[in-house]
């Protein structure tokens, strides 16, 4: 995979996807958004891809923000055209079969701390700052950020960051919640890699379920999505991986699983 934006490295099991626009502070444009969904469409694709970790150049930007220029360019028609490709990038990578880790490295703004909330894990480094900033320009968040915000810090929490546009600094992340893990910045993707490779050595089939069981029960009420946590675990109890998994406990071994 080859593109103007990102840059792919790829590791045994999982792939290091880094957005590649320093010199605008990693800032989205479209055509990087168009780039972020043909990669994660690609690797979809790849069942010996068992993570992905997100990341941006350098030490100053995870992302910085959207373009402004185009956003500054955009009316009624062209700017619900602009949210609904952006929001549907980022639910696709948020519906991703595969775990995606973002990295964050520096600002994670508007656009940024959107794409970092559709991942599934999110670690930052000490110098990491979240915000969606948007009321300064006269907008409201375009790519999920008005309803992922609430859901990963609370209703009050979220009111608060988004009618302020006022950034949160990574030990403040670490406490709502918005991150799991604070690091030094020279530990960054040493952690992050030491977590894909972790959970590549989980059972793939698994890890899909209970990706699917968290997104979909998020998006329903209590009752139904107990439902479908029953029924996604009686789709586990009849896997391969189940049965070595149950057996090498009782065995006191560790369990090699092969994703089926």
């Amino acid at each position: 995979m080859k593109f103007n934006n990102l840059l792919i490295e790829e590791k045994e099991s999982f792939i290091i996807l880094t957005i590649n626009r320093p010199e605008k502070l990693n800032a989205l444009n479209k055509e990087t958004v168009k780039e972020l969904l043909e990669a994660f469409q690609t690797i979809q694709t790849r069942k010996e891809i068992k993570a992905v970790i997100i990341t941006g150049t350098g030490e100053k930007a995870f992302v910085a923000g959207a373009d402004i220029k185009e956003i500054a360019q955009l009316d009624g028609e062209s700017g619900r055209d602009f949210s609904q490709g952006g929001s549907g990038v980022f639910r696709f990578i948020e519906k991703m079969s595969i775990p995606v880790i973002a990295a964050v490295n520096g600002f994670a703004l508007g656009g940024g701390c959107e794409l970092a909330m559709a991942c599934h894990i999110r670690i930052a480094s000490a110098n990491a700052k979240f915000g969606q900033p948007e009321i300064n320009l006269g907008i409201i968040p375009g790519y999920g950020g008005t309803q992922r915000f609430p859901r990963l810090i609370g209703r009050t929490n979220a009111f608060y960051y988004l009618l302020s546009g006022e950034m949160i600094d990574a030990q403040k992340a670490l406490e709502l919640g918005l991150i799991v893990e604070l690091v030094e910045p020279n530990q960054l993707m040493t952690r992050a890699q030491e977590i894909a490779k972790a959970l590549s050595d989980k059972s793939q089939i698994i890890l899909k379920y209970i990706l699917q069981s968290v997104d979909q029960g998020l998006n329903t009420d209590l009752d139904e999505a107990l439902n479908i946590e029953s029924r996604l675990f009686g789709e586990a109890c009849k896997t391969e991986d189940m049965k070595e998994g149950t057996t090498a406990f009782i065995e006191k071994r560790k369990p090699v699983f092969k994703g089926s």
